[in-house]
């Protein structure tokens, strides 16, 4: 029976072979690497880059990288709401690819420039409005006046500078992702990639003030963002206008901006859980992030450490993740159901291996890279405490995080709500808090309590997957 030919329920009765859901055959693997390979250099670099500007950020103080830190979680939540509006739209872009369909995905693209806009000036408008009062939540009661007053003041002339950037970002995330969802990631990948050595040389330069530039410190670091930032978003967009051979579905993209009505709740339907899930969730990381500074401001700048180490082990996770939206997705758009199903456990034992490996790695690496950081001792040995946590926990995450997105390629976002801001606030933000704030517990131990309850969704993503609720083509009908 070919695959098109089995319904969708008829796939999830299916008894998958173990052998072929652990291992694949090389067209699967070279499948997988067109689009995860460029994602995981991307975003590796990215990383890289974001460690040494860390690293010269570091160089001008513990308070200095402290501010930055306490900045860039607030644009973490921003970031992610941005993300998580557009994936809904991203869902039925990937299906429509899958389908064949260059309308599907014009219409989708109009619908997440639209969105990207409005959140990125909606966004704007807060942080003017209430920085200065959301960067007090993450000084501590028991900070010194002098180093508080001195944090705000460095936090709020970073900020302000970094919303000149968010416009362009909510436009590279449009075009970017829509490339991706195309299985074509080496556009996003370039662009990326030159806008990260655009801004580790303008980092360079107005943090330390060389080549006849003055010293600008933090501030300095905010404007090298901008610049990159307003870089990027010209590569991708003109690259892809001029491209449009490849990119098929820019051809009449602004020719109207038409959307569908019969489309638009759809597709909202399937935006505005995802947007509240990452905007509940970034904020449930934030307020972890501030339960965890109850402890001291150092603590901030250790997590900051191991943040940035950690994150750059963490990428190939993150993108296997969302290299199993894209295959898994246009799967499910074709109507391949058993082959779908087949790959979304392909791609978890995948993940779950990489993790062991690049874990361990991490974990090896711990006592040695923190020790790059101009800071004081005892924050350099919490920051490789907190990394061997990381390390530890690396191979739940990968499969809490393919679980996640497996469930996200057949549309069911409520779930995915459920899956994953539900349980960050119901329970990580509540353990958190109460072992932070009520314990004499060591900070390192509150974290790995913390960590450890991925062990809990992981078993609930497991279960979800294996019954198949996500076996589903949104885009038959559209």
């Amino acid at each position: 029976m070919k695959n098109t030919e089995v319904t969708a329920a008829d796939a999830i009765k299916v008894k998958l072979p173990l052998k072929e859901c652990l291992i694949g055959e090389a067209l699967f693997y070279k499948k997988v690497a067109m689009v995860v390979l460029p994602m995981i250099i991307q975003n590796t670099l990215s990383n890289v880059v974001g460690l040494l500007d860390n690293i010269m950020v570091g160089q001008v103080g513990t308070l200095a990288m402290s501010a930055v830190a306490i900045v860039n979680q607030l644009m973490f939540v921003f970031m992610l709401c941005v993300w998580g509006a557009l994936a809904g739209a991203g869902i039925f872009g990937t299906q429509f690819f899958g389908k064949r369909d260059y309308e599907g995905v014009r219409i989708t693209m109009r619908f997440k420039m639209i969105v990207a806009l409005v959140i990125s000036v909606s966004a704007i408008i807060l942080f003017k409005i209430a920085g200065t009062s959301l960067i007090e939540l993450y000084i501590a009661k028991e900070t010194s006046a002098e180093e508080a007053a001195e944090t705000m003041r460095l936090a709020k002339n970073y900020l302000n500078i970094l919303l000149v950037s968010l416009v362009p970002f909510g436009i590279t995330q449009v075009y970017a992702g829509t490339i991706r969802e195309s299985g074509k990631t080496t556009l996003p990948m370039v662009a990326s990639m030159t806008a990260m050595i655009i801004n580790f040389i303008f980092n360079y330069i107005l943090i330390f003030g060389h080549f006849g530039f003055p010293k600008l410190g933090v501030s300095g670091a905010a404007i090298a963002t901008v610049i990159s930032r307003f870089v990027e978003s010209s590569i991708v967009v003109f690259r892809g206008h001029l491209k449009q051979t490849e990119y098929e579905f820019l051809k009449g993209l602004y020719k109207n901006f038409h959307v569908p009505v019969h489309l638009i709740w759809p597709i909202l339907s399937k935006s505005l859980p995802l947007l509240v899930n990452e905007c509940l969730w970034s904020l449930g990381q934030a307020v972890l992030l501030q339960s965890y500074s109850m402890r001291g401001i150092e603590v901030i700048a250790a997590m900051n450490i191991a943040n940035t180490i950690a994150q750059i082990f963490n990428e190939v996770f993150l993108s296997l993740g969302n290299s199993t939206s894209i295959v898994v997705g246009q799967e499910l758009g074709a109507e391949h159901y058993v082959k779908a199903r087949i790959y979304a456990w392909r791609m978890a034992a995948l993940s779950i291996t990489s993790c062991i490996v690049m874990g361990s790695l991490l974990f090896l690496v711990s006592p040695v890279i923190p020790q790059i950081y101009n800071t004081e001792p005892e924050i350099r040995n919490l920051a490789t405490e907190f990394i061997r946590i990381v390390a530890c926990v690396m191979p739940v995450n990968a499969f809490a995080n393919v679980s996640y997105f497996t469930l996200r390629s057949g549309g069911k976002t409520l779930i995915t709500f459920l899956f994953d801001s539900c349980f960050t606030w119901a329970v990580s933000v509540p353990v958190a808090r109460v072992l932070a704030g009520y314990t004499v517990m060591a900070v390192t131990t509150v974290y790995f309590c913390v960590c450890a309850l991925e062990l809990i969704k992981s078993t609930i993503g497991f279960i979800l997957v294996k019954k198949g609720v996500w076996v589903k083509n949104i885009v038959k009908n559209a």
